[in-house]
């Protein structure tokens, strides 16, 4: 995940860049680790987490990690990729 800048309630979106504001948008759709088993498999909440991702790195002038989250966006949208098992769920420890 690209890093993300933290903004203050009262910061005024005009003394911001735009990766700034990106990164904020970012922040703001991440899938936190208390929602993950909750919004896993949620398609549009996934699709918007990548899109804004690769928002951040497009801005960032690294189009392929761009590209790459733009496919994952688009995978979810379109249903060609589902989330993955969870990897603590069904395995037994040796």
């Amino acid at each position: 995940m690209p890093e993300v800048t933290q903004l203050s309630s009262s910061t005024n979106l005009n003394q911001l860049s735009t990766t700034e504001l990106a990164q904020a948008l970012a922040s703001r759709l991440s899938i936190t680790e208390k929602d993950w088993h909750r919004l896993k498999s949620n398609r549009q909440a996934r699709a918007a987490e990548q899109a804004a991702a690769a928002l951040v790195f497009l801005l960032k002038e690294q189009p392929e990690e761009a590209l790459l989250r733009f496919q994952q966006a688009s995978g979810w949208l379109e249903r060609s990729i589902s989330a993955p098992p969870c990897p603590t769920h069904g395995h037994r420890k040796p």
